[in-house]
């Protein structure tokens, strides 16, 4: 820990100034359009309530995001771990929660007309969907990869080239979302199992998180090259930031559930976090 390749800034790179352009450029596209699909979902079967409340976490997730992946915190989070695991938290657990409570997939079904959201319902009941949406798939790709970045020479190569600094990003946030989707989302989830299940993988995932702040704090199997006090300090930015928002996955958790009904083939339109298509 410590010593070996510094970490790289190219925040001030053509490279750098082009990633904050798209990335304003994305983040501002996203809220439109987030925005118009509403409108439209509402003209078809108002809900005025639940639409502000869903709409309101949303553009707060790309809010998040844009704190996130602009100036100032991005262009520190090139030199400065403790920058660095800030962001990688925004991006990889807050914004992806708020994202997901906003029920994006839900908001496509009810804007959409009925040929486009039936498409929409099958990719949901794809095999591979289904299988996306297991616990313990959603856990090895977000907390489970963490090991494989943060104790091997994986992070270091990573943040020598922008290209690979923007895929950490990536994977973040793809993991981060398809995580919270399979604990709390309220979009239908076919396949997704009971809230018992669940919680074990939200109290695997604490632990995980835990036991990999406390290594490297420790310095123990950690490869991250960067001043030593700069790695305890972002360890324990994971360590109270990652049980922050697991506490509040937890309670997003408690918040979307609803006691499961089977009757027949409305089994998948009632089981637990599939309600939300009826909002």
């Amino acid at each position: 820990m410590g010593g070996g390749h510094p970490m790289h800034d190219h925040s001030g790179s053509a490279v750098g100034l082009l990633g904050v352009g798209l990335t304003v450029v994305v983040l501002a596209a996203a809220g439109v359009g987030h925005v118009l699909l509403t409108r439209r979902a509402l003209n078809r079967n108002p809900a005025p309530g639940r639409s502000v409340l869903r709409s309101a976490s949303f553009l707060g997730g790309l809010a998040l995001l844009a704190l996130a992946l602009l100036p100032p915190l991005a262009p520190a989070a090139h030199t400065d771990f403790r920058a660095h695991m800030t962001q990688h938290l925004l991006v990889g657990m807050y914004a992806p929660l708020a994202l997901v409570l906003s029920a994006p997939v839900t908001l496509l079904l009810r804007a959409l007309p009925p040929p486009s959201a039936r498409r929409v319902v099958m990719v949901v009941r794809s095999r591979y969907a289904r299988s996306l949406v297991h616990p313990v798939v959603a856990l090895a790709l977000s907390t489970g990869s963490l090991a494989l970045l943060y104790f091997t020479p994986l992070f270091s190569t990573a943040m020598r080239h922008p290209a690979g600094h923007w895929l950490l990003h990536v994977h973040f946030f793809a993991s981060g979302c398809l995580f919270a989707h399979v604990i709390a989302g309220p979009d239908p989830a076919p396949g997704r199992p009971g809230v018992r299940a669940r919680l074990v993988c939200l109290g695997v995932a604490v632990a995980v998180h835990a036991l990999i702040a406390q290594a490297m704090y420790g310095g123990f199997f950690v490869d991250v090259r960067a001043p030593v006090g700069q790695v305890q300090q972002g360890a324990e930015i994971m360590y109270y930031g990652g049980d922050l928002a697991e506490l509040l996955l937890a309670a997003a958790l408690v918040a979307t559930w609803r006691p499961e009904r089977r009757t027949g083939t409305a089994a998948i339109r009632t089981a637990p976090g599939t309600h939300a298509c009826e909002a």
